[in-house]
C-alpha cells in the first residue's frame, strides 16, 4: 500500500453525520492527504442519481472539507475532477453509513454509488456501513466500525488495483469484541424487492419503505454472515453489469442454434 494515498471521503448521510466523522479517522491513520466532499443534507437511497441540470454549490467547512448541494455520485466526481484535481485520487471511502447496505439494496444506495463512482474515476472505491438493529430500535453505535474500520480498509487496499472492483463492506451490530471474523461474500439476491408500499396514519398519504425482509436467504451471502454470525462482511463488486451466460445464450436464441 503506497505511503502517499490520496483520500477522498463522501457518504450519503450528509456531512455532519457521526459516521463521516468516524471515517475521517480512520483515513487520517492511513494518510495525511485526505479530502472530505460530502452532501451538504441527507441522500439516503439516492442510489448512483446525478444533480443533472441543475446548478450546485459547494460550501468549504474546512481545509479540504466542502458540503456540496448534491448527491453522493456528485460528490464523488466533484470531489475527484475538481477540488483534488491536481493529482489522481487513489482511494474514495464512502460512509460510515448509518445503517447495513446489504444484497439488492447496494443498487439504491448512496453510500454504494460513491464507492462505484469513484472506482469509474479511477480510484480504489469501498464503501462502508455500520449495522443497525432495526428490529429492537436499538440506537445506532459505531464502536465495531470504529475498531475495525481501519484493519479491513487497509487489507483492502494491499489487495486492490483500481480497475472494474469496488467494494461494499458491512460491520456487524453489537460490541467490538463479539466480531466472529471478515468473511468475504457475495451479496444476497433477494426473492424479491424489499421495498414496498407502506401505509401512513395520515389519510391519503404512504411511505415506500422495507417493512421486512423476504426469505430464505443464502448462508453464503452477505445478509446472513452479518446478522447471524456477527462477522464483518466485504463484498467486491464489479462495473461490468452485463451476464456474460445470457450474451452466449441470447446470441444462440438469435442465430437459430
Amino acid at each position: 500500500m503506497p505511503s502517499n494515498l490520496r483520500i477522498l471521503l463522501t457518504n450519503d448521510d450528509g456531512i455532519d453525520a457521526q459516521g463521516l466523522a468516524v471515517l475521517e479517522h480512520v483515513a487520517r491513520q492511513l494518510s495525511d492527504d485526505v479530502w472530505v466532499v460530502a452532501p451538504a443534507a441527507n441522500q439516503s437511497g439516492a442510489g448512483h442519481r446525478f444533480t443533472l441540470g441543475h446548478e450546485l454549490s459547494a460550501e468549504q467547512r474546512g481545509e479540504k472539507t466542502f458540503a456540496i448541494t448534491g448527491t453522493p455520485a456528485d460528490c464523488a466526481v466533484v470531489g475527484c475532477t475538481h477540488f483534488a484535481a491536481d493529482r489522481m485520487v487513489d482511494v474514495v471511502l464512502s460512509g460510515v453509513n448509518h445503517g447495513q447496505n446489504l444484497g439488492d439494496i447496494i443498487h439504491c444506495s448512496g453510500t454504494a454509488a460513491g464507492a462505484r463512482e469513484g472506482a469509474l474515476q479511477g480510484a480504489i472505491g469501498i464503501a462502508l456501513s455500520q449495522a443497525v438493529d432495526y428490529e429492537n430500535e436499538a440506537p445506532i453505535d459505531f464502536a465495531v466500525a470504529e475498531a475495525h474500520a481501519l484493519d479491513t480498509i487497509r487489507a483492502i487496499l494491499d489487495y486492490a488495483r483500481p480497475g472494474d472492483v469496488y467494494f461494499n463492506v458491512n460491520f456487524p451490530f453489537g460490541k467490538p469484541d463479539e466480531v466472529s471474523g471478515t468473511r468475504v461474500v457475495p451479496h444476497e439476491r433477494f426473492s424479491r424487492s424489499l421495498f414496498k408500499h407502506y401505509p401512513s396514519r395520515n389519510e391519503g398519504k404512504f411511505y415506500v419503505t422495507i417493512p421486512d425482509t423476504p426469505g430464505p436467504n443464502s448462508q453464503s451471502a452477505d445478509f446472513h454472515a452479518l446478522t447471524y454470525e456477527r462477522a464483518i462482511t466485504v463484498t467486491p463488486l464489479s462495473l461490468r453489469q452485463y451476464d456474460l451466460e445470457a450474451i452466449a445464450g441470447f446470441e444462440q436464441h438469435l442465430n437459430g442454434e
